[in-house]
């Protein structure tokens, strides 16, 4: 089998560094692991020749595997291990993502990528690593918490995770009967005191110090924004807690649909959305999102014929609305957080979250979901329900011919020669909004001066659906 085509069949992306190994032997794999680490990303996969010819492994290796990686790994990174299965054989797929605390070392060796190859560093290039990392700013996760350990603390949380993490081998305690020196491990607290990271993941209510800790949940009556509401729900407490409040509210407040097993006449009901998307999707906008700002947060918007999450954290560098749906190198804005959720196995595929959860939209018969972002604007992702894609009106198919750019309503109404403002929000924007034809770019915002609109991918089925009846 072709490179290209294990890279396809493993969704591992275009243009991402790989190294295959014939062997699942940690003391090989987790050299390529730090080298990556060092040097911006990538995937290892083991039991795969160069050539690629598949020999497979022992699928009974890969939590050692795990284990040893994790174990001689310094500092802790979020590594995922997951086994896939190629012509009948099992291989293990290691994400890697794009390290922030460099230098890392694996069994005490530091280890770097230089062009395919990995070798061990030398020292000025260890000396450069260094001096870039005292130049960065600290990140917000990592700096001290007002929060008291003594009294604020949620110590069921902080039981919870090592359970959790010891449940599936990915973290080993110094002592794990200690509360501190489990946080200290798991880089949440220094010298005695709580990060801000600790703080939105181990206290009770962080959303006292931190505001942009809180989820806004709301569900709408009708397709249009700002309508009435059925339920609306403002989530605070540790972070787990709130993703299962906020995950809980999008499940109550969602339809289920009628599913036909395949080759049975017998009927199911399953939710409207696949629930592996909308967890992949939430937990995203969890690990991902801005928590410098106070005006930052996640919001979640269920409508009858669609759902957006958003979140206050824009794409990092790197990383577009075109990489997203077809996988891209980890980039994490907050590593520490993201490695506690990895550890209670909340985040599995950092870098290919998002094409998994396009796949199993596609799987469900549903369209694949779309993600709007842009500076300062935080992260949209919409799913779309399958009743959304009724009939465009006419007047929906006009405004949607033109849209073959983002545009504002003055320059639509101008396109469609049209002059009276209300006649063209009621008769042509709304109904493409409420079909689900056309998005907003800045849909937190409905009446920003700067707002302007863009097909949706049913925008563009319908479009493609009218003029090949033409």
């Amino acid at each position: 089998m072709n490179q290209n085509k294990i890279r396809e069949l493993l969704l591992l992306g275009e243009n991402q560094h790989i190294v295959y190994k014939a062997s699942a032997k940690s003391s090989l794999a987790g050299r390529d692991v730090c080298g990556f680490l060092n040097s911006g990303g990538g995937y290892v996969v083991c039991g795969v020749e160069d050539n690629g010819d598949i020999i497979g492994v022992d699928n009974d290796g890969l939590a050692t595997l795990e284990k040893q990686i994790h174990e001689k790994l310094s500092p802790k990174a979020l590594v995922s291990v997951e086994m896939r299965t190629l012509e009948g054989k099992p291989v293990f797929v290691l994400e890697v993502p794009a390290g922030k605390d460099l230098p890392y070392a694996f069994h005490d060796t530091i280890y770097i990528r230089s062009r395919s190859t990995t070798k061990k560093a030398d020292i000025n290039t260890i000396r450069d690593m260094v001096m870039r990392q005292q130049i960065k700013p600290e990140r917000w996760e990592r700096r001290s918490s007002l929060a008291e350990l003594d009294s604020e603390l949620d110590q069921g949380e902080v039981s919870a995770t090592v359970r959790d993490a010891q449940k599936v081998h990915r973290a080993f305690f110094r002592n794990a009967d200690n509360l501190v020196d489990v946080l200290e491990d798991l880089a949440m607290a220094r010298y005695g005191r709580l990060t801000q990271g600790g703080d939105v993941l181990f206290t009770r209510n962080p959303a006292l110090r931190y505001p942009q800790a809180r989820v806004r949940a709301i569900c709408y009556l009708s397709d249009k924004t700002g309508d009435t509401f059925s339920d609306m729900k403002s989530l605070e407490g540790p972070l787990h807690r709130v993703f299962e409040q906020a995950f809980a509210f999008i499940v109550r407040n969602t339809q289920t649909r009628a599913h036909f097993r395949k080759g049975t006449p017998q009927r199911e009901d399953v939710p409207l959305y696949p629930e592996f998307a909308v967890r992949e999707a939430l937990i995203n906008a969890f690990a991902h999102r801005d928590y410098t700002s106070p005006s930052g947060g996640i919001v979640i918007h269920i409508y009858p014929h669609r759902m957006e999450i958003w979140n206050s954290g824009s794409l990092l560098d790197g990383v577009t609305v075109e990489t997203l749906s077809k996988g891209h190198i980890s980039v994490l804005r907050n590593p520490d957080i993201a490695h506690v959720l990895y550890l209670r196995g909340l985040m599995e595929k950092a870098g290919r979250g998002s094409v998994q959860i396009i796949k199993a939209c596609h799987e469900a018969g549903l369209p694949a979901p779309t993600w709007v972002s842009g500076e300062n604007l935080g992260v949209t992702i919409t799913f779309t329900a399958p009743q959304a894609t009724h009939q465009a009106t006419p007047q929906a198919l006009r405004l949607i011919t033109l849209l073959d750019h983002e545009m504002s309503a003055t320059e639509l109404m101008e396109a469609l020669h049209i002059k009276d403002r209300k006649h063209f929000r009621d008769a042509f924007l709304q109904p493409s909004l409420d079909g689900n034809f056309v998005e907003m770019t800045i849909p937190e915002k409905p009446s920003s001066p700067l707002q302007k609109y863009r097909l949706t991918e049913t925008g563009r089925i319908a479009l493609g659906k009218s003029r090949a009846s033409e």
